[in-house]
């Protein structure tokens, strides 16, 4: 039996506190929120009309399958903890202009059939194909890549592809590029490039790979969890303390010790003693890692091609509106939002606040996160990171986020949806409020942008391991639970 420091309490870290107790071992996990669940975060708003409540972090649970697998593994059944609920639309799309909207669904063939009915015959042959594509890319990666440790390009580089495999994921090709060789309508292009934000990258230099994500989305479905996505943080943590993991919130990390080559134990802020440990688990961003608990200057300089961030509303809103659960409103210049988020810092262009960027809007049809006759919005744009350099914006500043508010409800006003005179009250969160309340450094919320080689899972140090969407396999719930599972698998059962 080994004593093990989980690092944070996020999904990642919970699901793998769970899955090392279950086989026996001493499971500690030090969080220095004053509550676990990480970016998976909650918020609720008091009014006269009754309470509102958000989730301020995901909104969409993928691969149920994940999920059903890590309680198994726990001893327990997800559906003794969670209520799932099935989606459909998955996501409604409009976009710029006065054209259709397209709905997104788990069947494929009804899927490619509402393309059809939205954009014509050549639309939905063009997705079809590129739908067979994403099959053979999403076969190889679950087989190859996303349910084991890939510490280096070596590690890629020497699994054993198949000839269809490499051809599908088109090494050195971007996002942007497959979507422009396979589909011929601009907004289906706009819908395949959003997926690359789901990983924190620009689809014009982020992977073809990535064609994986829609595919995981659309062939398995999106649910809602009633009562919000934070009951998943509820239920980990219940399934933890059954386990007998002692999980200490208020617990700050200082410093990880590793001298000799292998991990000693940890240091809490505020107290003296060390904290013994024959593994530690970090469920923090790779950069803080390798920055400041364990500085790796090595590891440290592969961190710089940060993910971009969010800023995030939150709005009371009276009467319905009819949207779906998940609505994605596209502007008619995607690029434009992409050089502003990003910026070229290469080239002296700062980044900025898109003056006219996509807008996210989730509004849950749950009584149990809404008064009677009222909606609770959780709204997001896309947003460069927090701080100075030229990649990056000091959402800090005085006014900028109060007028950066007025400005999204201006665009969902001119895309249709005007809810200015129906507010009962808002919120904003920057990227500055992310870094803050979780640790992200910057608000990024994937840690490096998205790429088929993340942080490794294996630490410098013996005994070491990451976890978390700034690791390997990536960011999105079931990308951090496999992450959990590969950590786990690979530290062994106590016996």
């Amino acid at each position: 039996m080994a004593r093990i420091v989980v690092v944070g309490a996020g999904v990642g870290g919970l699901a793998t506190a769970a899955r090392l107790a279950a086989t026996g071992h001493q499971v500690t996990v030090f969080e220095r929120a004053e509550a676990v669940g990480g970016k998976l975060g909650r918020y609720a708003h008091e009014t006269p009309a009754g309470s509102f409540h958000f989730d301020t972090g995901p909104s969409l649970l993928t691969l149920p399958e994940v999920f059903h697998d890590l309680f198994e593994a726990t001893g327990a059944k997800l559906d003794e903890y969670l209520d799932l609920v099935p989606l459909d639309p998955i996501v409604r799309h409009v976009f710029g202009g006065d054209g259709p909207a397209l709905d997104s669904c788990a069947d494929p063939v009804e899927f490619a059939t509402r393309v059809g009915a939205a954009f014509g015959d050549r639309a939905a042959a063009d997705w079809q194909r590129l739908w067979r594509r994403a099959t053979r890319v999403w076969n190889a990666s679950s087989r190859d890549i996303l349910r084991r440790t890939v510490d280096s390009p070596r590690d890629l580089a020497s699994l054993a592809w198949r000839v269809g495999d490499l051809a599908a994921i088109a090494p050195g090709r971007t996002l942007r590029g497959l979507g422009r060789r396979h589909l011929s309508d601009p907004r289906l292009r706009m819908m395949l490039d959003r997926y690359a934000t789901y990983t924190g990258a620009d689809p014009r230099r982020a992977p073809a790979a990535l064609v994986a994500v829609p595919y995981a989305e659309l062939a398995f479905g999106g649910w809602y969890l009633r009562g919000g996505l934070g009951t998943l943080a509820d239920a980990l943590l219940t399934r933890c303390l059954d386990l007998g993991v002692v999980v200490q919130t208020d617990a700050t990390v200082t410093r990880i010790d590793a001298t000799g080559g292998r991990v000693h134990g940890v240091r809490l802020a505020g107290v003296t003693a060390p904290v013994p440990a024959d593994v530690v688990v970090a469920n923090v961003d790779a950069l803080t890692v390798y920055r400041d608990l364990l500085p790796h200057p090595r590891r440290l300089a592969g961190l710089t091609d940060r993910s971009l961030a969010g800023f995030v509303l939150l709005l009371g809103v009276s009467g319905s509106t009819g949207l779906a659960h998940h609505n994605v409103f596209f502007p008619r210049d995607y690029d434009a939002e992409f050089d502003a988020v990003f910026g070229n810092p290469g080239r002296g262009v700062r980044a900025r606040p898109a003056a006219d960027p996509t807008v996210f809007v989730t509004v849950a049809d749950d009584p149990m996160v809404r008064p009677a006759g009222h909606e609770a919005w959780f709204v997001l744009v896309n947003a460069p990171r927090q701080g100075t350099a030229a990649g990056a914006v000091d959402w800090r500043r005085p006014g900028l986020a109060d007028a950066y508010a007025d400005r999204i409800l201006d665009v969902l006003a001119r895309r249709g949806v005007d809810v200015r005179d129906r507010l009962l009250f808002r919120e904003f969160r920057t990227p500055a409020d992310l870094d803050a309340a979780t640790g992200a450094p910057g608000g990024s919320i994937y840690g490096t942008a998205g790429g088929l080689l993340r942080p490794a899972n294996r630490g410098p140090a013996n005994g070491l391991w990451l976890v978390g969407g700034s690791t390997h396999p990536g960011g999105g719930l079931p990308m951090v639970t496999l992450s959990a599972q590969i950590v786990a698998d690979e530290i062994g059962p106590a016996w």
